[in-house]
């Protein structure tokens, strides 16, 4: 029993449910039968007491009169006309008031004059019925265990009695008549079990799919986040529709404090990050001074080559940025900037191009840019050198780096590709989160610094997959965009 109440619902709610159906089906057919048993037995003990009716009318005067041969004809009729039909008879006998055989269909078997108590068990029997019974009175007997059944009729008129009316029928038509009712009675079951099974089984199923699937997905709280339930999965309103409207509202919450979680979890890591900034900016300001310092004086005291003031001017560039950067990082206030030129996307051009060489890439760059833009400078640069190096250091060796810069819709749009490993999807969601790594060797920070920039400036940043397999990042950035 236990085993059966431990089973899943999809099994247990179909299986009891036909074992209700079956149980009330073989109850209506078993009571079905039962009274097509009774009506059977009702039907012929009619039919024999109409019988008798009509027989004991012509029998009284034939024995008033002692004709014995006319009373002998009378049943002798009866019976051939009788035993063809429905109520087959076998026998009739007219006994006297003494339950001695006045005349019988078969002589042989019951004598003229013989008593009946001598005639057998079953005749005793019906015998001593016919002493207990009221002068009009007529009656069906069913003896046990016996292959016949008696209908006995007085044979009176106005309260005279002459003696009584036995007729004896075979029970050989009653088992055909009740076999027959009985068979339409599970016919009828039967065919109310072929439609209510199969209907019980896709009801149960259909009541049952559901809570199996909620059971497994509730399972899943805690070790991950769970896939929606189908829409279509059972959409009614009753209280299993509740249910499920109740386990959507649940996830949906706990989504929401997760995300909120997750949002205060990284307003730590940056409360942690601006501690850690503001400790080192003192030691990084200080020497970066010092050195810009010092290479401005040597270009005012030393006569320099044209191909040394170059390398100068991008040393300058790339110092200042880094001074910048660490001013971004500290949120020490709106930064002034020069505005982006030509000249420094070439400047990152100039600086990326050692490290893909090493790893022979085949660098795909476009630029349309032919004249000053209204945006900063050293944070585009910071944004686009950090995109390069993350795309370089993610292709393979001899692979495909692509980059695209173009103004479209007052927006300047740079575009970054790779062919190296692909990134999954729930780790482009955690890609611009501090501390956030995907290569060995990385801290983490590129993007989430990238990320604060575009976004400071009013654009955005977005990474996808792309259909030939590469790795895309697109920033947008608007015109005029300042931090």
């Amino acid at each position: 029993m236990k085993f059966f109440l431990n089973l899943s619902y999809r099994h247990k709610v179909p299986l009891w449910g036909g074992f209700l159906i079956i149980i009330s089906v073989l109850a209506v057919s078993a009571s079905f039968i039962i009274n097509a048993y009774i009506q059977v037995e009702k039907d012929l003990a009619i039919d024999s007491q109409k019988l008798g009716h009509s027989l004991k009318l012509n029998l009284f005067s034939a024995i008033l009169q002692d004709d014995i041969w006319r009373a002998f004809e009378i049943i002798t009729e009866a019976s051939q006309r009788e035993s063809s039909g429905m109520v087959s008879v076998e026998n009739i006998l007219v006994v006297d008031r003494t339950q001695h055989v006045l005349v019988s269909t078969h002589p042989r078997q019951a004598p003229i004059l013989a008593d009946m108590h001598r005639l057998g068990p079953e005749l005793d029997e019906i015998a001593k019925q016919i002493v207990q019974m009221n002068t009009e009175q007529q009656k069906t007997i069913y003896l046990a265990d016996s292959k016949h059944y008696y209908s006995i009729t007085n044979i009176a008129n106005d309260n005279t009695s002459l003696g009584t009316l036995v007729i004896v029928h075979s029970k050989d038509v009653f088992l055909p008549l009740f076999a027959r009712n009985a068979w339409n009675g599970l016919l009828v079951g039967t065919i109310i079990l072929a439609i209510l099974l199969p209907f019980n089984w896709y009801w149960g199923q259909r009541m049952a799919l559901p809570l199996v699937q909620l059971a497994a997905r509730m399972a899943q709280l805690g070790k991950k986040w769970p896939d929606n339930l189908d829409p279509d999965l059972y959409e009614y309103h009753d209280e299993l529709g509740l249910l499920f409207e109740s386990y959507k509202q649940m996830l949906n919450d706990m989504r929401n404090k997760k995300a909120l979680e997750m949002q205060i979890v990284q307003s730590d890591r940056l409360a942690v990050i601006g501690q850690l900034a503001a400790g080192i900016a003192h030691e990084i300001n200080n020497p970066l001074s010092g050195m810009l310092m010092a290479i401005d004086t040597l270009k005012h005291h030393t006569d320099l080559s044209p191909r040394t003031t170059k390398t100068i001017a991008l040393i300058v560039r790339g110092l200042n940025q880094i001074k910048d950067t660490v001013a971004t990082l500290l949120v020490e206030a709106k930064m002034n900037s020069r505005n982006l030129t030509p000249q420094d996307i070439e400047d990152v051009l100039t600086l990326i191009s050692p490290m893909s060489g090493k790893k022979s890439l085949h660098l795909a760059w476009h630029c349309c840019l032919t004249e000053e833009v209204a945006l900063p400078s050293t944070f585009v640069r910071q944004v686009l050198i950090n995109l390069l190096m993350n795309a370089i250091k993610a292709a393979s060796t001899q692979g495909e780096v692509a980059c695209d810069i173009i103004i479209d819709n007052e927006q300047l749009q740079i575009s970054v590709s790779n062919d190296g490993k692909m990134l999954a999807p729930e780790q482009i969601s955690h890609m611009f989160e501090p501390f956030t790594t995907f290569s060995e060797g990385g801290h983490g920070l590129g993007l989430w610094v990238t990320y604060q920039i575009v976004s400071q400036m009013g654009g955005t940043i977005a990474a996808k997959k792309e259909a030939n397999d590469h790795m895309n990042f697109t920033v947008k950035i608007p015109l005029g965009g300042r931090l």
